[in-house]
């Protein structure tokens, strides 16, 4: 395995795993290598911060127990700076672990043991998610603007930083303003999988984007909860 990454040819996606089990972490990069992605490794938290910032991946799995640094502290200093996908990997059954992750910043988590065919599908479902493009590039909402090409978001002309999730969010809403989206529905378009009744991923993204979009936590007026059946973006209120 290469711990630097060689120069990246044009066709290939950069994959950074941060990874300190060397056996996982190489089979990992053997199956990802075989289907068509450039990949290196990082085995250390403190590593895996400075491999983001210099070589710019086009996503990061990222295992929660490392050395230096863990999952949570990366991912945490890493979304100051990137803003691309962040999938995490948890220990099996600890909802705690899943929750923190997604406070954190990643946009996605799959449980240990990994599975390979399903790694490979959230792999793909964050990369094409963030290679689509649509005709009309721009999504405006009174002083509320996202560029779709450029994935930037503007409040009253000032820059919002948001994760890759964030944006993907928002962006359902906003194509949806004035209507109810049900969790169901956000979890299937969001996650590619169907809502259980657990997954706590997306009321933790909307507490985000409520954050940076300046909305209240305790009476929200831009992006409403409407009890038992989801999430509303208001038109009116930006």
């Amino acid at each position: 395995m290469s711990e630097t990454p060689d120069q990246q040819q044009q066709d290939q996606l950069h994959i950074l795993v941060v990874e300190d089990d060397a056996s996982l972490a190489e089979w990992i990069f053997d199956y990802l290598t075989d289907h068509g992605y450039l990949v290196t490794v990082a085995n250390r938290g403190d590593t895996a911060v400075e491999m983001v910032k210099t070589d710019d991946p086009d996503l990061v799995v990222l295992d929660v127990m490392l050395p230096e640094k863990d999952g949570f502290q990366v991912c945490t200093e890493v979304r100051h700076f990137y803003h691309k996908p962040v999938l995490m990997l948890t220990a099996r059954g600890e909802e705690s672990d899943e929750v923190r992750g997604l406070e954190c910043g990643a946009d996605d988590y799959l449980a240990k043991p990994v599975r390979p065919k399903v790694l490979l599908a959230r792999i793909k479902l964050l990369l094409n998610r963030r290679g689509q493009i649509v005709a009309d590039d721009h999504h405006i909402v009174g002083s509320l603007s996202i560029d779709l090409v450029s994935r930037t978001v503007k409040l009253h002309d000032d820059d919002v930083s948001l994760s890759s999730q964030e944006f993907e969010l928002l962006c359902l809403l906003v194509e949806n303003a004035g209507k109810v989206m049900s969790r169901e529905q956000l979890v299937s378009r969001m996650r590619g999988i169907n809502y259980d009744g657990f997954d706590r991923s997306i009321d933790i993204n909307i507490s985000r984007l409520r954050k940076k979009l300046g909305d209240s936590s305790g009476n929200p007026s831009r992006i409403k909860t409407v009890r038992g059946k989801g999430y509303l973006l208001a038109v009116d209120a930006w």
